[in-house]
């Protein structure tokens, strides 16, 4: 499994709050241009539609549709889950390294996390001063 960290300048329980958002998924998941979460939402078992767009140079771009397998989560700690197609398992780790600072650890089986990562620090930056 490959991963990538950073230090968020957030407190966990906010980076938590925004990962807990199932709709947040597209705003930072390389790749996912929407979701539809079932009815359970963010929850152990739970199965997501993702969407994504898939590109071909003889036939365009394209809407496809995949499914998404939430498969564990420990609260404030470590969310797994599983991508039907492209095939791929995906672990998020957070811990807290300050009171406004988170550290994140995407690791995933297939692809660079390091992209994942960086579109989160990018979103999730509560405690940076302005």
């Amino acid at each position: 499994m490959r991963e990538a960290s950073l230090e968020l300048l957030a407190p966990r329980a906010d980076v938590w709050g925004f990962l807990a958002e199932p709709y947040h998924l597209s705003d930072w998941w390389p790749g996912i241009t929407g979701v539809e979460p079932d009815r359970r939402g963010f929850a152990p078992g739970a199965r997501w539609k993702a969407h994504s767009r898939k590109r071909n140079v003889f036939t365009g771009s394209r809407v496809v549709e995949t499914m998404l397998l939430v498969r564990e989560i420990d609260p404030y700690e470590r969310w797994t889950w599983h991508l039907l197609q492209p095939a791929t398992d995906v672990e998020v780790r957070l811990q807290a390294t300050g009171e406004d600072r988170t550290r994140v650890t995407v690791g995933v089986s297939r692809g660079n996390p390091a992209l994942a990562v960086k579109r989160l620090y990018d979103l999730v930056q509560t405690a940076a001063e302005l």
